[in-house]
């Protein structure tokens, strides 16, 4: 059993890996645990994974600035994760001040941190919740004071839906979330795929099966059901680093080794 360090709130299970703080681990943060550095290294071992985060990184902030181009000013972000740089408040309120961002993660680290981070921050806040309830998060007196339903919003769920199984049935809770969403909104999101790199890709689901978050990866036709009462917008449903890079040059030779589709979606 590790060693409970001052920083890690009450109940957090610190010897079972957790693909929040493996994801903060591969992009070179430290709130993360021996067991979960062990994980991220066998991870490394099947996938590209430090190029995978960082190509998702770089979706989310393109598709945050996209969007605030687009006219949104209010975003929530589900499965946000332990706060790394470049975070959506970070990129939203940079480009405008004014934007506001409701933070969503069920990983008391995560929320921890995003607490303190936050300190201060009038227009950004964050609560603990399981995105597989809906309600209670669109309910929430944060919800209430940050997100106004009737005016187009944001949703991001970047590199989180491949840790809810099918029999969760994770294309009827974003319907969810789509149905609380007035016209115009947009829905930004990426998914793992096994499409690019199959025999590769299972050894990473194998790795994820010892953390508290086993993955499923899904094919594109999958990914492609999420997005039901959205338009996607050019370029579609890509690779990560295929989705508007900043530079054309950006893309590489092997944009599947990103192992990560993702799209931007427009409310009808």
């Amino acid at each position: 059993m590790q060693e409970k360090l001052a920083w890690v709130p009450d109940g957090v299970n610190v010897d079972v890996p957790s693909s929040a703080r493996i994801y903060d681990y591969v992009l070179g943060g430290g709130h993360n645990f021996a067991t979960d550095r062990e994980a991220a290294e066998r991870l490394l071992q099947a996938v590209p994974a430090r190029e995978m985060a960082r190509l998702n990184r770089g979706f989310l902030r393109r598709a945050v600035l996209f969007m605030v181009d687009a006219g949104i000013r209010q975003f929530l972000d589900l499965g946000s994760g332990i706060p790394t740089v470049g975070n959506v408040h970070e990129v939203a309120q940079g480009a405008d001040p004014s934007c506001r961002v409701l933070y969503v993660d069920i990983e008391a680290i995560a929320v921890a941190h995003s607490q303190l981070l936050l300190a201060g921050n009038d227009n950004a806040s964050i609560i603990r919740a399981d995105l597989r309830e809906p309600e209670a998060i669109l309910d929430s007196p944060e919800a209430h004071r940050l997100l106004d339903f009737d005016q187009p919003l944001g949703l991001l769920i970047v590199g989180v839906m491949q840790f809810i199984p099918d029999s969760d049935d994770p294309w009827a809770i974003v319907r969810r979330y789509r149905d609380r969403l007035a016209p115009g909104s947009h829905l930004a999101m990426s998914h793992f795929t096994p499409d690019g790199m199959p025999e590769a890709m299972a050894k990473a689901v194998e790795v994820f099966k010892t953390t508290q978050e086993p993955a499923h990866p899904r094919p594109r036709e999958e990914v492609m059901r999420f997005f039901d009462g959205f338009d996607l917008v050019d370029p579609g449903l890509v690779y990560t680093v295929q989705w508007r890079p900043e530079f054309p040059e950006d893309v590489g030779d092997a944009p599947h080794r990103s192992n990560i589709y993702a799209a931007v979606g427009r409310r009808r």
